[in-house]
C-alpha cells in the first residue's frame, strides 16, 4: 500500500508538470491513475490519454473528436520504437566506452596509489633516493658557497595579497648577496601598482636585492612575465630560479631545504614543494578542495617523483635550474599551462623532477565558485590543449625512453586529463540517469557500483581526517565533471576561449574578520549573476530520471541520482562557496 501510494503521488506531479492542458480533468484523470498502479509505464501512459482525451472534449466543447488509438497513444508507440532502434542502441555504446574508460582511470588510480603508497610504507624519503646536505659557507669562500638565486613574483591586481607574498619572498633565509627578488606585475590599476612598487622600495631600503619589474603589455600573460623576466641582464647570474604566485608565502627555510637536492644532483631540474592552505576551512567548497589537492599532491605527484621523476609542474612553489629552462625552449604562452609546458618539454630533454612533500608553502584557495569555477577550466582547457600540441613532439623525442614517453602520453595525458573529466560526467551525469528511461539497457553492478567506490576507497585512504566529507566531495566533484569536460572539449579541439586566461581571484585578509566557518551562504546579489542555469536545467533532467526510476524502475538509482540532482541544484542557486561584495 505504501508503495502504492508513493507512486501515485509522484505521477500526479509529474502528470502536472508534463500536461497542464488536463488541468480541467482532475477527476476523471486520477481515476485513470488509480486504477492503473499496477501497469506498466506505456500502459498506463494510454489509459491516462484515453481519459484526459474524454474528459477534455467533454468540458470544453472541443470540435475535434479522437478515436480510440489516436495523439498520445501513438506517441507512446512512436517512443517504443524510437527506443529499441535508437535510443538503445547509442545507449549500449556509450555504456560499453564508458566502461572501458572506467577501467582506465581505474588501473591508473590503483597503480598511482600503489606506488604512493610504496613510498610512505617504505620510507622513500627523497632525502634517501638523491644526495642531499645542507649549504653552508666557509671563511676562505664566505657566501660563494651559496649559489646565485633568482625569486620570481608574478601579479596581477594582486592588491589583497602581494604584500603577504613580497614579505615573505624578503624573509627566505639566504645570503642577501646570493638571491635577487624579481616582482613581475602586470597590473592594469595604477594604483595597485603604485602600492607594489612602493612595497618593493621599502623592502630595498631595507637591503634586500629587489627588482619591480613591470611591462607595456600582457602578452603571454603569465608565461610572458616570467619569458621577459628571465631576459634582464641582472639573471644570468643566476643558477637556479624559484617561483611564487602572489598568494604563496614560503616559510623562511624553503631555499636552504629545496636548493640541496639542485646542487648535489646536476640531473635534477625541478623541485615541487606541496601546497598548504591558510583558509582550507571556510567552507564546504575550500574544504572539498583541500581533499582533491592533497590526493594530487600525496599520490599523482608523489607516484610521479619515484616512478619516472616526471609530473606536472604546479607553476608555483618550486625551484628550477635555469639550464634546464633555456635547454627546454624558455616559457611558451602557446597553452593556458605554460608551467605544464616547460615541464613536459623539459622531460623530453631528459631531465628529472623531485617532489617534496615535507617542504609546504602556504597558499590561498578560490573560495567563491566563480573564481573556482574560472580558474578550474583555465587548467583542465589548457591540458587538454597541451595534450594536443605535444603528443607528435612526444612519440618522435628520442631522448627519453618508450616507457617514459608512454607514461606521459597514455597515463599523464590521456588517463589523467581527459578521460577521467569524460567518463566522470558522461557516465555518473548522463548514461545512468537516462539508463532508467531505457529499461532494454542495463549497466553491470561492477561498473556502478565496484570501480566508483574503488576509487573513492583510495582516495579516502589518502585524505583520512575529510573521510566524512567524501559524500559531498563525490557530489561535488560530478558538478564540476560538466565544466571540466566541457574545458575538456574545448581545449582539445580549439574551440573559441581555448586561450581566456582569468586570473584567480585573491582574498587574503578580506574574510579574516568572519569567527563563523561557512558552509552555505545565500549570495545578496542579482539573480541573473548569481544563478547558474546550466546546473538548474541539469537538476530539472535529473529528478525527471529519479521519480521515473522510482515508480517504474527495479533498481535504486533514483537514491543517487536524486542526491546528484540536489548538488546541481544547490550548485545552480548560488548557494556554495563564500560571498564577497566584489565577486
Amino acid at each position: 500500500m505504501k508503495a502504492s501510494a508513493v507512486r501515485v503521488a509522484l505521477f500526479i506531479v509529474l502528470a502536472a508538470a508534463t500536461a497542464t492542458a488536463a488541468a480541467t480533468a482532475t477527476s476523471d484523470a486520477a481515476t485513470a491513475l488509480l486504477l492503473s498502479t499496477s501497469l506498466d509505464a506505456e500502459d498506463w501512459l494510454g489509459n491516462v490519454s484515453r481519459s484526459v482525451r474524454v474528459s477534455i472534449s467533454r468540458r470544453l466543447g472541443f470540435f475535434l473528436r479522437w478515436e480510440e488509438g489516436d495523439f498520445l497513444d501513438r506517441i507512446v508507440v512512436a517512443w517504443r520504437v524510437a527506443r529499441k532502434m535508437a535510443v538503445a542502441p547509442l545507449l549500449r555504446a556509450a555504456v560499453v566506452l564508458c566502461l572501458a574508460m572506467s577501467v582506465m582511470l581505474l588501473v591508473e588510480v590503483v597503480s598511482m596509489a600503489a606506488f604512493s603508497l610504496s613510498v610512505k610504507l617504505l620510507r622513500r624519503r627523497p632525502e634517501k633516493r638523491y644526495k642531499w646536505e645542507p649549504i653552508k659557507g666557509d671563511l676562505e669562500s664566505g657566501n660563494l658557497g651559496y649559489p646565485m638565486v633568482l625569486v620570481q613574483i608574478p601579479m596581477y591586481n594582486e592588491i589583497e595579497v602581494y604584500k603577504l607574498s613580497i614579505g615573505a619572498a624578503c624573509g627566505l633565509s639566504w645570503p642577501s648577496d646570493r638571491i635577487i627578488i624579481q616582482v613581475l606585475d602586470d597590473s592594469t590599476d595604477p594604483t595597485i601598482k603604485d602600492l607594489v612598487e612602493l612595497e618593493c622600495k621599502f623592502w630595498a631600503s631595507k637591503g634586500m636585492n629587489i627588482y619591480y619589474e613591470v611591462r607595456g603589455n600582457r602578452k603571454g600573460y603569465k608565461a610572458g612575465a616570467l619569458k621577459e623576466g628571465m631576459e634582464h641582464s641582472y639573471v644570468q647570474q643566476c643558477e637556479f630560479v624559484a617561483i611564487f604566485d602572489s598568494d604563496f608565502q614560503p616559510e623562511s627555510d624553503f631555499l636552504m631545504r629545496a636548493i640541496p637536492f639542485l646542487v648535489y644532483n646536476p640531473n635534477i631540474a625541478l623541485v615541487q614543494a606541496r601546497w598548504d592552505f591558510v583558509n582550507s576551512t571556510e567552507c564546504l567548497m575550500t574544504r572539498i578542495q583541500k581533499m582533491t589537492l592533497d590526493y594530487h599532491f600525496k599520490v599523482e605527484q608523489e607516484a610521479g617523483s619515484s616512478t619516472f621523476g616526471f609530473f606536472g609542474f604546479n607553476g608555483t612553489a618550486g625551484v628550477w635550474r635555469k639550464s634546464a629552462i633555456d635547454e627546454a625552449g624558455g616559457w611558451k604562452d602557446r597553452t593556458t599551462v605554460e608551467d605544464m609546458d616547460l615541464a613536459v618539454r623539459a622531460s623530453l630533454k631528459g631531465w628529472k623532477f623531485v617532489y617534496v612533500g615535507d617542504i609546504k608553502v602556504r597558499s590561498e584557495l578560490p573560495s567563491t565558485f566563480k573564481a573556482y569555477r574560472h580558474q578550474q577550466h583555465r587548467w583542465t582547457c589548457g591540458a587538454a590543449n597541451l595534450f594536443r600540441k605535444v603528443a607528435i613532439e612526444t612519440v618522435m623525442t628520442k631522448e627519453v625512453s618508450f616507457w617514459k614517453k608512454f607514461h606521459v602520453l597514455y597515463s599523464f595525458f590521456f588517463v589523467r586529463k581527459v578521460v577521467a573529466h569524460i567518463v566522470t560526467f558522461i557516465l555518473y551525469c548522463i548514461v545512468i540517469p537516462v539508463s532508467v528511461l531505457v529499461p532494454e539497457v542495463s549497466i553491470p553492478t561492477w561498473g556502478v557500483v565496484y570501480i566508483p567506490t574503488t576509487i573513492t576507497v583510495l582516495n579516502a585512504i589518502r585524505n583520512p581526517r575529510s573521510i566524512h566529507l567524501m559524500p559531498f566531495w563525490i557530489l561535488f566533484e560530478n558538478v564540476m565533471s560538466m565544466h571540466r569536460m566541457k574545458a575538456t572539449m574545448v581545449g582539445l579541439f580549439e574551440a573559441g576561449g581555448v586561450n581566456e586566461w582569468v586570473v584567480t581571484e585573491k582574498l587574503g585578509d578580506t574574510l579574516k574578520g568572519k569567527p563563523e566557518t561557512q558552509i552555505l551562504e545565500k549570495h545578496p546579489i542579482r539573480l541573473r549573476d548569481r544563478f547558474t542555469f546550466s546546473e538548474i536545467g541539469f537538476a530539472v533532467f535529473l529528478f525527471f530520471c529519479a521519480c521515473y526510476n522510482v515508480a517504474f524502475g527495479e533498481n535504486y538509482y533514483y537514491i543517487y541520482i536524486c542526491l546528484q540532482a540536489l548538488a546541481f541544484l544547490v550548485v545552480g542557486f548560488g548557494y556554495v562557496g563564500t560571498f564577497t561584495p566584489n565577486s
